[in-house]
């Protein structure tokens, strides 16, 4: 009996490597998830931080005022810093070249539209990201077309004139009223917004402007800066507005301050 006991003692178990292989995979798992959420950075919010923080850190660095250990030398001399010389350190803000040259553009449109400008059928409005041409539908298209009028042909000639050297990416965007529009052309206001944008695109273009540097968008009538109950309020939102921008990420700065 005794011998018997001490076979069934000495049995083991072979399967205890499981438990580790077990672990181990539960582990590499673990590490995995954790390395893919590492990973889904949103790209958006990103730039934005880093933009952020760069501005942030264009400041000059200020460095702490010395401490004195122990009874202050005799030899040296404090010179202390006049309050008015102190006051006008840090106030003249940052004036970067993409501000100057977009206060240019403004400042020429202005010049050179400042006929229609003064009859309020186009509106400029500037700022740090990029300067706006904000114009009224009537002197561009008729009622319900988008092929651009023999009156509006000049004054895109003048803008695309004042634009075409420069660097800067263009936005031409296509704004109508609520009312509905069903034709064979234009289904819905959609298409009518569009088509208006990519209209005065064309004609950018053929008068020199890099296509490169051209987007054409429809907003139809979901970006109204009026209420469409009234007449003024509909002829007000019927407009195209060309959107000239300080760089590529303004844009996107744009959407983000919305």
């Amino acid at each position: 009996m005794s011998r018997r006991k001490r076979r069934q003692e000495e049995h083991e178990n072979t399967d205890r490597w499981l438990v580790s292989y077990a672990d181990f995979i539960t582990l590499l798992f673990a590490f995995f998830v954790v390395m893919y959420s590492m990973s889904s950075i949103n790209e958006g919010k990103y730039r934005v931080l880093s933009d952020t923080m760069e501005e942030a850190f264009k400041t000059p660095p200020k460095s702490p005022d010395p401490i004195q250990i122990g009874e202050e030398r005799k030899t040296l001399k404090t010179v202390e810093t006049p309050v008015e010389e102190v006051k006008l350190i840090g106030v003249k803000p940052a004036i970067t070249p993409q501000n100057q040259q977009l206060e240019r553009i403004a400042d020429d449109l202005q010049d050179n539209l400042a006929p229609l400008v003064d009859k309020k059928l186009i509106k400029i409005t500037r700022d740090k990201l990029w300067v706006k041409v904000e114009m009224n539908n009537r002197i561009l298209f008729a009622s319900g077309s988008a092929r651009v009028s023999e009156r509006g042909y000049p004054i895109l000639e003048e803008l695309a004139e004042v634009v075409r050297n420069l660097p800067n990416n263009i936005d031409v965007e296509g704004h109508t009223d609520n009312r509905p529009i069903r034709t064979s052309i234009y289904p819905s206001n959609w298409e009518l917004s569009a088509a208006r944008a990519a209209s005065v695109v064309h004609l950018f273009t053929r008068n020199g402007v890099d296509p490169k540097r051209l987007s054409a968008i429809g907003y139809g009538q979901y970006r109204p800066i009026a209420d469409n109950a009234s007449a003024q309020g509909r002829r007000s939102n019927r407009r195209v507005v060309m959107v000239i921008l300080a760089d590529k990420n303004a844009r996107r700065m744009m959407a983000i301050e919305k």
